[in-house]
């Protein structure tokens, strides 16, 4: 693998839920000040890349990603100049902004909707997607929306039934429609022309549909004790359409008229599909397609390892690839792998060859905070209740010292903060040397350090059992990083001949101990070593 250079993978990405961030004007509510306040705290954490969730005009149906207006700020998030001074100042960190941007569909208020609502001959009426009731008079065919029930909503007036794949309150966009992509691409380029330096896209595996409307097949899997209504059926016609990939080239086409920007794009795909996402070398389309394989893997070495080497065999040539662990539709990485392996699991995310991506908060070790039954306002739980598919639990406020509402804000926020935040925030972890957050940048920093951590060559190597280990190596420079997973001591004996130190142990110590071929893991610990 030829070593490169570009910003975005070399870089760490942190994703920032505004409304939970930093309450900048004081009404419980995560803002744009707010970030913009903070932007020294993830300068010294040692993040490169800010992915911002949407702060577009918004009925809140689906906190934000029902945008209402493309072109403006919420006022609940400030005003365009506070988005402004966020660019300006992040830019003077060097550090770079990723617009979240939500392409599959807007808000049913939005005014586009709302005109192609109003009559079967409004200009607008192909925007979206409108079709007569099937041949029972129900909907045309089965399809089924993510936040539960079926994905077609009657319209009384016009009597016809309008396409949404995640709420009704969120109309799928006719991207066959080319007036449609002209609007939106014009979107785009009034959001580069501010001077943010790329675009996560939301549902991007939902942008196009099989033109037939033919019903998907049934999941022979499904169980529905354990899995949401949606998973009923398979998506073989609703999403992840060839007729995609087109438009992402482009749209990659029109980010580059600005330069050096990006495409983050969100896909729900396992690799041997999520793949097709990079497109080729003559028809380039998304820089990194999230990879969520992580996330779903089971939390032990040898899956772990069938994952990372599933992917890197699927690359296409060239293509770059991208890791995550948290986000904020998933559980906290900290009640999902359980606290003792937190350090493991930051290790193996930042020496990944790839790009990662950080979710706010999992560097303090935040768990899923409980919200009372009364207090739920997910969308996702309410349709799919019992499930345990609430978001409210990650999207909790961040808790950044000891003061009344952990300094996020001057009010009772939205939603409550972790019950241990006293105890467990960014000011006291900041000041305890063998705090999670100190790990975390220890080894940001030690990634900006070694090439070999950020751009190298990347190879799994036998170890052991209950052990992960692999290579990074760059040049002359070769790095080992092994990670003990189980709750028992193990010894570490790699193939080949490898001596050297170590430069950093999860535990906060062993620094510059001397590696001769074997070491012994404490449960739980991770290495990193340097090979001479």
């Amino acid at each position: 693998m030829i070593s490169t250079a570009n910003w975005w993978e070399t870089g760490v990405i942190y994703q920032i839920y505004p409304r939970s961030f930093m309450d900048g004007n004081g009404d419980g509510v995560g803002d744009l000040a707010g970030i913009t306040r903070r932007l020294d705290y993830l300068q010294w954490l040692g993040i490169d890349i800010l992915w911002i969730c949407p702060v577009f005009p918004s009925p809140m149906a689906d906190f934000g990603y029902d945008i209402s207006a493309y072109t403006a700020v919420h006022p609940l998030f400030g005003t365009m100049a506070e988005f402004d001074d966020l660019i300006a100042a992040a830019h003077r960190r060097d550090m770079r902004i990723l617009l979240d941007f939500v392409p599959n569909h807007t808000s049913e208020e939005h005014p586009w909707f709302i005109e192609s609502r109003s009559s079967r001959d409004n200009p607008r009426r192909d925007w979206y997607i409108w079709r007569d009731p099937g041949p029972n008079g129900g909907p045309p065919n089965n399809w089924l929306a993510n936040f539960g029930g079926i994905a077609w909503e009657w319209d009384e007036a016009t009597e016809q039934y309008y396409y949404h794949a995640y709420l009704k309150q969120q109309p799928d966009l006719n991207w066959r429609n080319a007036e449609v992509e002209a609007a939106m691409f014009e979107v785009m380029r009034f959001w580069l022309r501010k001077g943010i330096d790329g675009f996560r896209l939301d549902a991007i595996w939902h942008l196009a549909k099989d033109p037939l409307l033919r019903n998907n097949p049934p999941n022979p899997d499904f169980d529905p004790q354990r899995q949401r209504s949606y998973d009923a059926l398979r998506e073989i016609f609703s999403a992840d359409h060839p007729d995609i990939h087109p438009i992402l080239h482009r749209m990659r086409r029109l980010v580059e008229e600005f330069g050096d920007k990006i495409l983050l794009g969100e896909i729900y795909l396992p690799p041997e599909r999520l793949v097709a996402y990079y497109g080729s070398p003559r028809a380039p389309e998304l820089h990194l397609p999230h990879n969520f394989e992580l996330i779903f893997t089971p939390w032990r070495p040898e899956a772990l390892a069938a994952t990372i080497r599933c992917l890197e065999d699927q690359l296409p040539e060239g293509a770059w690839p991208t890791w995550l662990l948290g986000n904020h539709d998933r559980p906290r990485l900290a009640s999902r792998l359980g606290p003792a392996q937190t350090r493991i699991a930051a290790m193996l995310l930042l020496t990944l060859r790839g790009t990662p991506t950080l979710y706010q908060g999992d560097e303090l070790g935040i768990e899923n905070v409980p919200v009372p039954k009364e207090h739920i306002l997910d969308p996702w739980e309410k349709n799919n209740p019992g499930l345990g598919l609430g978001r409210d639990p990650v999207r909790t406020p961040m808790p950044w010292d000891e003061s009344a509402y952990a300094g996020f804000s001057r009010v009772e926020p939205w939603l409550p903060l972790n019950q241990d935040w006293p105890q467990r925030n960014v000011a006291a972890q900041k000041k305890d040397r063998g705090s999670l957050l100190m790990f975390y940048r220890h080894l940001l920093d030690l990634r900006r350090s070694h090439a070999a951590l950020t751009s190298g060559n990347f190879r799994l190597v036998q170890a052991g059992d209950g052990l992960l280990a692999y290579l990074c190596e760059q040049k002359r420079e070769r790095m080992l990083v092994a990670l003990n997973f189980e709750k028992d001591k193990k010894m570490l004996r790699p193939t080949g001949n490898c001596l050297g130190r170590v430069v950093l142990s999860s535990e906060g110590d062993r620094k510059d101990e001397i590696f001769s071929g074997q070491a012994r893991l404490r449960p739980h610990e991770g290495l990193i070593i340097r090979l001479g």
